[in-house]
Order: C-alpha cells, then sequence, then structure tokens
C-alpha cells in the first residue's frame, strides 16, 4: 500500500471530517455508508465512554485516599448466582490452544495467518504505532485477508502470499481503548473513540463477508476497568448488529483482563457480555502496568525489578486461578498470557535457555487450567503446541471447573514476596523504555529489544516502576536513594551510551523526544494515564499539518 501516494479526503457525510490523507486503496474503507456508520456509533456511545473515564479518574482520587479495591457488593447477585452461562463458542472459537498476536501490518498479518496458530489477533492496539496511515491501512489489509486477497511483496522482490491449505488462523481484532481518540476522523467537530472507529470500519465492512466463510466477527476488548465499560461494548455490538441486520450473538468478544480494577469484576464483565461473550484473558504485562499505575502513591504497594515480578508471585498466580475458575464457571474460554521471546538465531545457548523458558510457561498455564495460550513468533508455536497437545486432549478444557480455587481481596492485593530494586533493573527500564518509544514515535509499536518481542505495556511498565521508586525514594541492592535526581543522571547516562552506539545516525531518529518524554514521568511528580496518550499528539498528521 505505502506505494501509492496519500491525498486529501473529502467527506461527503454531513458532520463528519477527514482529517488523514489517504491513498486510493484507503480510500476505498471510508465510504460514506461507513462514515456514516461509525458517526452514528460515536454519537449514540461516545457521551457514555467520556463518563467512564471520568469515573476512572474519581476512582483514582480513592485509590489515592486509601480506599483500596473489592468486590462490589451491589452485584454480589451475579457472582453467587451459580445457573447463568455465557454464549457457546462461536464457529471456528472452540479449539483456541495457540494464539498468536501481531500488528495490523500486511507482511506481518500474511505471516501470522499462515503460522500455523489456530488463531491470530491482529492489534491496532498495543502493538501497533497508531499513525492515521497505519490505523487505516490496517483496515484495507483486515478486509484483504479475510477475502484470502491479501498478498505483499518487500523491496528485494520477495513475495508473501496466503496459504491454500485451508489452515490459516482464524481471526480475531483488537480495537484500541476507551482511552484513546482518533484525531483524523471528526464527527460533530470532536475527535471520534478509536474504539468505535476501528471496531466500526471492521465490523461494517466484513461482519457479513465472515458470517458467508463460516465464522464471524470476533475481537479482543483492551484496557477495561470496570462492567460498566463491558456494558458498554454491549450495547454498540447489539446496536451495530441491528443496523447491518445480523442476528444478535453473532459477534464475540474476548477481554483481556488487564487491570486490577476490572481482576474484581471478572464474573460481571462476562454477564454483560454474556451473550457474546468469548471468555478472558491473563494480559499479564498490562496487569503489572495497572497495578503499579493503580496504587502508585502508596510505598506497601512498590515493587521490585521487573524481571523479579512472575507468574508465580502470589497476586499474579492468585489473579490467574481466578480467572481460570470464573470462565470455566461460566462456560467460555480462560485464555492464557504471552511469550514474547523471539528466536536468538546466533547463539543457540541462549536460545535454549530462552525455549526453556517459554516450555516452562507453557506447560504452567495449560496444568492450571488455561484453554490457550499467546506467542509473538511464529517459531514458537511448536513449543505452545506441544504442552497443550500433552495435556488437552480436548479442544479446550472449560469442563475443568477448578472448584478448589479460593481467591480473596487480600489475595489480588498480595506483593509478599522477595525481591529488590537494583541499578541495573532501573537501566533495563530506561533502556526498554527509551528504545520503545522512539520506534513508537517513529511509526512502530511492535519492537524486537533483547530478544524479546515488545509492546506499549513494556514501556507503560518500565516508566510507572521508574516514577514509583523516584516517588518514594525506594533505596536500591546497592543502597542508592532512587530520587529524581538519580533516574535522570541514569537516563542520561543511557541515552549516551545510545548515542554513542548509533554515532551519526542518532540525529536522524526520534530518541530525544523519546528522552524529553520519559523523563517527564520518572521523577515521582507528573504522570500520564498513558505513554500513548502522552505521545500520541506527535503522530498525528492531519492534512493541514495543524495539531488538534
Amino acid at each position: 500500500m505505502s506505494t501509492q501516494t496519500s491525498v486529501p479526503f473529502k467527506s461527503t457525510v454531513p458532520g463528519v471530517a477527514v482529517l488523514g490523507a489517504v491513498t486510493p486503496a484507503q480510500a476505498e474503507i471510508l465510504t460514506p455508508e461507513a462514515l456514516q456508520f461509525v458517526a452514528t456509533l460515536q454519537r449514540i456511545f461516545n457521551p457514555t465512554r467520556k463518563a467512564l473515564m471520568q469515573k476512572r479518574v474519581y476512582r483514582q482520587e480513592a485509590l489515592d485516599r486509601g480506599v483500596l479495591p473489592d468486590f462490589l457488593p451491589e452485584t454480589a447477585y451475579i457472582r453467587e448466582d451459580p445457573n447463568w452461562r455465557a454464549a457457546v463458542p462461536a464457529p471456528g472459537l472452540q479449539d483456541r490452544r495457540v494464539e498468536i498476536t501481531g500488528p495490523v501490518d500486511r507482511k506481518m498479518v500474511i505471516n501470522a495467518l499462515n503460522s500455523g496458530a489456530k488463531t491470530f489477533m491482529a492489534d491496532f492496539e498495543d502493538s501497533s504505532s497508531p499513525t492515521w496511515f497505519n490505523m487505516i491501512d490496517g483496515q484495507v489489509n483486515m478486509r484483504d485477508a479475510i477475502r484470502e486477497t491479501i498478498a505483499f511483496s518487500n523491496p528485494n522482490g520477495k513475495q508473501y502470499s496466503l496459504r491454500k491449505d485451508g489452515k490459516l488462523a482464524v481471526l480475531l481484532v483488537r480495537p484500541r481503548g476507551w482511552h484513546m481518540v482518533e484525531s483524523h476522523l471528526l464527527v460533530d467537530g470532536e475527535p471520534t473513540s478509536a474504539s468505535i472507529f476501528d471496531f466500526g470500519l471492521y465490523f461494517f465492512h466484513n461482519a457479513k463477508e465472515l458470517i458467508k466463510r463460516g465464522k464471524g466477527p470476533y475481537f479482543y476488548l483492551p484496557k477495561m476497568e470496570s462492567h460498566l465499560e463491558a456494558r458498554l461494548w454491549n450495547d454498540i455490538f447489539n446496536v451495530a448488529q441491528d443496523m447491518i441486520q445480523i442476528p444478535r450473538g453473532t459477534i464475540r468478544g474476548t477481554v483481556l483482563i488487564e487491570t486490577i480494577m476490572a481482576a474484581f469484576e471478572m464474573d460481571e464483565i462476562i454477564y454483560e457480555l454474556r451473550d457474546h461473550s468469548a471468555g478472558l484473558n491473563c494480559g499479564r504485562w498490562d496487569y503489572i502496568f495497572s497495578f503499579i499505575k493503580r496504587f502508585r502513591q502508596h510505598p506497601d504497594f512498590t515493587l521490585p525489578d521487573r524481571s523479579q515480578v512472575t507468574m508465580t508471585v502470589p497476586f499474579m498466580d492468585a489473579y490467574v486461578r481466578l480467572l481460570i475458575q470464573t470462565c470455566h464457571k461460566r462456560g467460555v474460554h480462560a485464555m492464557g498470557g504471552m511469550a514474547a521471546q523471539i528466536p536468538i538465531k546466533d547463539d543457540k545457548a541462549a536460545n535454549d535457555v530462552a525455549m526453556k523458558k517459554v516450555r516452562a510457561d507453557k506447560l504452567r498455564e495449560v496444568t492450571a487450567g488455561h484453554d490457550g495460550t499467546w506467542v509473538a513468533h511464529p517459531n514458537l508455536a511448536s513449543i505452545a503446541y506441544e504442552a497443550f497437545d500433552q495435556h488437552m486432549p480436548t479442544p479446550n478444557q472449560i469442563h475443568v471447573r477448578r472448584d478448589d480455587v479460593r481467591v480473596t481481596r487480600n489475595d489480588l492485593l498480595n506483593i509478599n514476596f522477595e525481591g529488590q530494586v537494583t541499578e541495573e533493573g532501573i537501566r533495563s527500564n530506561l533502556r526498554v523504555g527509551l528504545s520503545y518509544m522512539r520506534s513508537w514515535l517513529e511509526g512502530v509499536g511492535c519492537v524486537p529489544i533483547n530478544y524479546m518481542m515488545e509492546d506499549a505495556a513494556t514501556a507503560e511498565i518500565s516508566r510507572s516502576q521508574l516514577w514509583q521508586w523516584a516517588r518514594h525514594n525506594t533505596k536500591t541492592a546497592e543502597g542508592k536513594v532512587a530520587n529524581a535526581q538519580y533516574m535522570l543522571q541514569l537516563l542520561d547516562e543511557e541515552t549516551a551510551k545510545i548515542k554513542k552506539e548509533l554515532g551519526a545516525k542518532y540525529a536522524s531518529t526520534k530518541y530525544e523526544a523519546a528522552k524529553a518524554a520519559f523523563a517527564s514521568n520518572i521523577t515521582g511528580e507528573k504522570y500520564n494515564e498513558f505513554l500513548t496518550t502522552l505521545l500520541y499528539d506527535d503522530i498525528v498528521t492531519t492534512v493541514n499539518s495543524a495539531k488538534l
């Protein structure tokens, strides 16, 4: 698509303005009918979205005052009713033992669909930098993938196309979260909800085609913090299905439980989406980020180095066990988390160690009761299959009820485990955060760093830990006080190392912009809710070059 010239686009839909330039292929996505569809959803539901975002602000204020989360008394009747169930698995979603994830660029989509994984989560969210080109081109790629016409040729002439043996991965799409907007599409003068934009264009163009091919419009729903946010998605699903005259319940949505607040409302989230639910997923990295973010004002909730916060520490183990029990009680999939490792081709010993960690992680997941797992690289699919094929002979293990599990509020908040804050942990967070933010600002949201495929969650954990350590003057294992001055000193040192490594190339990168943004969020003072919203204006490219 990138070989085509982008030109300004004039909307003919009343009240709708497209401020981004588009290629001819991208213009095919922005039909008057599609824009009207998105605008209708925006007008109906954006006020509710904004009110829910304000509720998050009020909840943070309460957390800062020491009002810790708990299971909601007003929804106890939902949790305590053993009889209700969510929807049965939709066509193509019965067996999800290995799911691959990745951004929506053309080559990645082809490789993921060909990977041999059961399903592919095409990601408009954390593994994509939400430039206008990336988001609208991703919609072109989804349309072509579903119709099996997608192809790609790289600059050296290598051709990519879909396999013809009928073993393509089933497609799920992750739109951006409720907190994001799409500034290149205005409805009545206001930026559109990015969630509604991504969902609406994809659903409008592809829902009926997917049904015709024996599947359906399937989604992953990110970053939710309450069952009321799930209710909003369910309302949108119902209206969208009615508008194009397909049966309610055709859509399926898997919710990522990747916030500490949502962990206390898992039953309620499934209940709100019960006619459309395809289960829950352990979004482990964002969950750690959320845990730090929500409790950042409390020194008692300070976590050690990121490498020491594993899936076996108490608060993470409790979250996993509760998720599996809740999903299976309600008849839906409990999906495991990401193996972010990528093969280390030039060091067999190091690669063997990395793959051993993947095997152990997948074995832990399947024996705990998960119905499937995530991988970031096609070469890891075979390792995931090995664990799940050996221990899960059925398409899923929803029948494993985990009635033995008892998880309390204190379990979900339990950080009583050994760990330290080290200088190397601080420097690692600085390096990873800088590298990721630089790439994101340059339009790439899925970045290999130290043989791990990183997305925005990694940078979020990094800067949130640095902020928390500085806020509470945490003492490192080496005896240093990790205050704001120390953080900025090490940031300067790590940036200098990168500058030396890159030499003359440094000037053409976005490292300086990344450093400035990072520095603003690691001193224990200013804290932005998300890096992606902090940085978004830097990648907005409206036709008249004006920032919104």
